[in-house]
């Protein structure tokens, strides 16, 4: 179900302050599709793990132990390599628009959420 306009405007201005609040935060929980895992990091990754694996395989036929050390190594690499993000992902710049810091200790949407609510403390007194 889509948002309405209103709706949507009031999610724009939390995001807003979130960033301005906290852009740290903001900047950890934005949804980004690159910082997702690559499916080419994946692949590679899964074959350097099966190499590691036919490695370690060969080490325990040729009852080698340092070989299948090796192997372990190789496929632990593997692993390792298809589960973490890209440097070049990670230095991205934050998503979002940029926001204004509030001035005053108050933000414009807080004070205006703050004038609501008094009006209405009002309206029904």
């Amino acid at each position: 179900m889509a948002l309405s306009e209103h709706e949507q405007r009031l999610l724009d201005q939390l995001e807003q302050q979130l960033h301005a609040d906290d852009p740290k935060f903001a900047h950890s929980m934005a949804s980004d599709s690159r910082k997702s895992m690559s499916t080419r990091r994946l692949v590679i990754g899964s074959l350097i793990t099966i190499a590691g694996i036919l490695v370690l395989l060969a080490g325990i036929v040729y009852q080698i132990i340092i070989i299948g050390v090796v192997g372990f190594l190789i496929m632990g690499g593997g692993v390792y390599f298809a589960t973490t993000k890209s440097k070049q992902v990670d230095a991205g710049q934050p998503l979002g628009k940029p926001s204004k810091t509030p001035t005053g200790g108050k933000s414009g949407f807080m004070s205006s959420l703050e004038d609501k609510w008094d009006e209405r403390k009002r309206d029904q007194t």
